[in-house]
């Protein structure tokens, strides 16, 4: 219990730290939904990160060199909300009073290009953390880059808080390794010790290890803190870890969740709903502050909060400092306003390359896709990736762009064998930007490791790639364990996301293509390991048509209405066209459609798909080397699917392939049996 002090006897600080508070009661209360503890409790460290160290200017919440700050606990984001209205954000009371209400730019976690001063979607835990890796592995790849003797343009920190839930998770485990790996120095994060979880305190499951040894085992600098309402001790704190550069920084706070409400304080209920109008009013009492009025903020919080001008005299003294650079060296400053664009280089589409079947009969479309990430590398200077521990296998580096190190950050991110830390931080660096279409990659099978981060690419509609190669059973000797069956339309049920399987070579430089030049979401592209014919494009559609998400590639018929129509993707297009070819020497006349990206096709004008699935066409066939969901949509109910719903199998990739039945010869004998079937039905 904290004594009652009478609210016109305290500090500006004191009334500002309390506005923060009662602001986050209020508007949770009136919600009827929300995290009200956590808000309470980090007062204090919300309001030094922002009114007294964080460069950042409230009038323009993105300049470029501006400190980040990352709420990795989401669930308290009217803390976050509430400080950057008090601070001069483009957020009014009324979005305030409004929180977690339809079309309101207070959402119940945080969300990214909503907000104004939120910097990435947080909410699964673990992930904003590990997004602010990225940020921190961004600022110090450009700051390599563009920063030159007395010329210093990129010079920022980020920061964030972190709750128990996210150092639980293993994404957040992962990241911080990284992190401690590769020196984070400018990364500094609270860790709020509240010492309470949902289901009750961390006595359950989380007090058995030392956090803060752990971080230090990571390679991180650790600090702690015994009193979050200690503001001298988060200040020292706070300039320890900016003087720390060599390391990334962890400060431990001891807080207590809905400090200082007289009967929730340290409570596993104050974590997750609201206090319950009797404890709002009683803590304002115990606060001094008026129990029956709501959303006060008392004179002269507003005036010691508000950072516009402090903001605008940063950015100007900034500003001063970029052009001075840019007149300096100006063909740099090309590079950075493209980079910041989010632009490859002029004449990248030019480069990609074109695979001639007279010179390479057969390639895997990974090692095709390297041939492509070789030829933009030039154009893309700033584009960060790396495979989880498997470029040997997924060959998505670039050579002779050198290793991201402690001290060196070079292009290619040795991620280790962590997919879960790779995808958040792959959003990280896409959402500090700069960095221009950030990848990941692994083997499509591990994409499931990192789902969350994935979705949340697409969520935010970030300009991302994913490049998944060993795309189908016929990866052969690893077994099912390797061989994904049910991910291409996992995949594909992610909203904003396209999903590419390319054919051959040409129809990987195009996927390639629509990855690099897609700007309001993600791409994930499918390569395999097994060699795939070089298609002869001779007599077939151009490989151009993946970028309208399906094309006609053979038409058994010329101009005339098919018998049938067969769709495939990826590996299995060479099996359904060779297929086609074997039926028309039986007399039946096939289209064969390849369809690499469904959300694609989905854009495209009705004119267009009626045009490659033909309406008056009902005949039709799906060649898939996955789960059938899904591909009724395109064959309709007087169709069918070849498709595979079983688990894969451990033999040479042509001998699964030929068990399940992915060769030419069963899919002859599946189109002749849908013909007959629709014969004996008229």
């Amino acid at each position: 219990m904290v004594a009652v002090v009478a609210k016109d006897t305290k500090t500006i600080e004191e009334l500002s730290i309390e506005t923060i508070r009662t602001l986050s009661m209020d508007a949770v209360q009136q919600a009827n939904a929300g995290h009200p503890g956590t808000a309470m409790a980090l007062a204090p460290v919300a309001y030094l990160l922002y009114r007294e160290v964080m460069r950042a200017n409230p009038s323009n919440p993105y300049w470029p060199d501006r400190d980040r700050f990352v709420l990795s606990a989401g669930h308290a984001c009217i803390l976050q909300y509430t400080t950057l209205h008090l601070t001069g954000y483009n957020l009014a009371l009324e979005e305030i009073k409004r929180f977690r209400q339809w079309e309101s730019l207070t959402p119940g976690h945080p969300e990214h290009f909503l907000t104004p001063g939120i910097e990435t979607t947080t909410g699964p835990l673990g992930q904003g953390i590990s997004n602010a890796v990225g940020m921190a592995m961004a600022e110090k790849f450009l700051a390599q880059r563009y920063n030159r003797p007395g010329h210093t343009v990129v010079d920022h920190r980020v920061y964030g808080i972190a709750s128990d839930g996210d150092l639980m998770e293993g994404v957040s485990q992962e990241a911080a390794s990284l992190a401690g790996a590769f020196g984070l120095g400018k990364l500094v994060f609270f860790y709020d010790d509240n010492r309470i979880t949902i289901d009750g305190t961390t006595a359950l499951s989380f007090d058995s290890e030392d956090k803060g040894k752990r971080f230090e085992a990571y390679g991180w600098h650790v600090q702690h803190v015994a009193d979050v309402n200690d503001l001298t001790a988060l200040r020292r704190a706070l300039t320890n870890a900016r003087n720390e550069d060599a390391r990334p920084s962890l400060i431990v706070v001891r807080s207590h969740i809905a400090y200082p409400a007289p009967n929730a304080q340290d409570t596993a209920k104050a974590h997750g709903a609201p206090l319950g109008e009797d404890e709002v009013r009683a803590t304002k009492e115990i606060m001094g502050w008026d129990p029956e009025a709501h959303f006060v903020i008392p004179d002269g919080v507003y005036e010691h909060m508000n950072l516009r001008d402090k903001g605008q005299e940063l950015e100007a003294e900034w500003q001063q400092r970029w052009e001075t650079w840019r007149n300096t060296y100006p063909d740099m400053a090309e590079d950075w306003d493209r980079a910041f664009a989010g632009e490859l280089k002029p004449g990248w589409m030019e480069a990609l390359p074109e695979f001639d079947p007279a010179e390479t009969e057969k390639i895997a479309t990974r090692a095709a896709g390297a041939k492509v990430m070789e030829a933009f590398k030039n154009y893309a200077p700033t584009m960060l990736g790396g495979a989880a521990d498997l470029v040997e296998s997924t060959k998505t580096n670039f050579d002779g762009a050198g290793v991201y190190a402690q001290d060196f950050a070079g292009r290619n991110i040795p991620f280790g064998v962590r997919e879960h830390a790779m995808g958040a931080i792959v959003n990280g660096l896409a959402v500090h930007g700069g960095i221009v279409k950030p990848y990941g990659s692994t083997f499509l099978i591990f994409s499931d490791y990192m789902r969350p981060a994935v979705r949340l690419s697409a969520l935010m509609g970030l300009p991302v790639v994913w490049a998944w190669t060993h795309d189908s059973v016929g990866l052969g000797e690893d077994g099912p364990t390797h061989q994904p069956v049910e991910h291409y339309m996992a995949l594909r049920a992610i909203p904003n996301f396209w999903f590419i399987r390319p054919a051959d070579a040409n129809e990987t430089a195009y996927a390639w293509k629509v990855a690099l030049g897609r700007k309001d979401g993600p791409v994930g592209m499918a390569l395999s390991r097994q060699d795939l014919p070089v298609l002869d494009r001779t007599e077939l559609g151009a490989a151009e048509g993946v970028e309208r998400g399906a094309y006609v590639l053979w038409d058994g018929n010329g101009n005339g209405t098919p018998d049938m129509i067969v769709i495939a993707t990826g590996s299995e297009v060479w099996i359904a066209l060779e297929a086609a070819k074997r039926l028309q020497e039986e007399g039946v006349t096939a289209r064969v459609v390849s369809m690499p990206c469904w959300e694609l096709f989905e854009e495209q004008p009705v004119e267009y798909r009626d045009s490659v699935l033909l309406p008056e066409v009902e005949t039709r066939l799906s060649v898939e080397a996955g789960v059938g969901l899904g591909w009724w949509k395109w064959v309709g109910h007087e169709g069918d699917v070849v498709s595979l719903e079983r688990f894969g199998a451990s033999a040479p990739g042509t001998t699964v392939l030929e068990k399940l039945g992915f060769t030419p010869e069963n899919v002859v004998s599946r189109a002749n049996a849908l013909l007959r079937k629709r014969q004996r039905v008229g």
